[in-house]
């Protein structure tokens, strides 16, 4: 539908899964996509689909902890794309699927640093190339931070990954509210169960740590809790991403937007 015709976005995580959906789907929509990640050989493939596809797309190495790591990246940006009007904070990990007593404090610490940490640094980093532009836009600047259902609920054995994005949850209000005198609209995406790598490793943890419950079963089971009959799929976060980064969603900021199937409504 070409409506991110103009803009530059900038995708952490962006080589595959959610990240890489969202890259895609932003290049369809017209928009000049920067993708980082640590994957190099995945994410420079996701590029040259991208451009065989005929958008247009580049790749970083990029470490989202290191604060040196984000000059480079926003500089990139620039220099590659001449601005930047969309972040898109998608890098993350998940938690090691061990209780509170068992859990290292360097383990806790690792997933906060990706989770959260990494947040404020692409936030803090991007401000000045997102307001540089986002007067010419009717929705202005845009930065969706990607959080989870368990920013709203809780879940024994992840505890550092649901504080992490509890916390993405309020920073994105904070982030909103102090930016949107400069036109940058700031909003957070809830993926619930989702078809990813990362998914698919968490359950087949969760199984594990259930009696050996195979990963198969667990997805059965987990599939079972979700109102709309099934797990998500990336394109279906893809979607509310495209959709925040858009000026469609000009009047929307500090906004949490949650997609799970219904999985926390019941």
């Amino acid at each position: 539908m070409n409506r991110l015709d103009g803009k530059v976005a900038l995708v952490t995580g962006g080589a595959r899964g959610l990240g890489g959906a969202t890259a895609k789907l932003m290049a369809a929509a017209g928009a000049k996509v920067l993708i980082t990640d640590l994957l190099d050989e995945v994410g420079a493939a996701t590029v040259a689909g991208i451009e065989k596809a005929g958008g247009k797309a580049a790749y970083l190495h990029h470490d989202v902890v290191d604060e040196a790591g984000w000059e480079k990246a926003v500089k990139f940006a620039a220099d590659t794309f001449g601005g930047l009007d969309i972040l898109v904070n998608n890098a993350g990990i998940a938690s090691d699927g061990k209780t509170l007593e068992e859990t290292t404090l360097e383990s806790w610490r690792r997933v906060i640093a990706v989770d959260l940490d990494s947040l404020f640094l692409g936030i803090k980093h991007a401000i000045p190339l997102l307001r540089a532009r986002a007067g010419q836009w009717p929705g202005g600047g845009s930065i969706i931070n990607i959080s989870s259902i368990m920013g709203f609920v809780g879940m024994p054995g992840a505890a550092s990954y649901i504080a992490a994005k509890g916390g993405v949850r309020l920073l994105t209000k904070a982030a909103a509210l102090e930016l949107a005198p400069s036109k940058i609209r700031v909003n957070s995406v809830h993926p619930g169960f989702t078809e990813t790598d990362m998914v698919k490793g968490a359950l087949k943890d969760l199984g594990a740590r259930s009696g050996g419950v195979g990963e198969n079963v667990m997805k059965d089971m987990i599939t079972q809790r979700h109102p709309i009959g099934r797990m998500g799929v990336p394109i279906d976060i893809a979607n509310a991403v495209c959709f925040l980064a858009s000026d469609d969603s000009a009047f929307m900021t500090g906004s949490e937007v949650v997609v799970d199937g219904g999985y926390i409504a019941q």
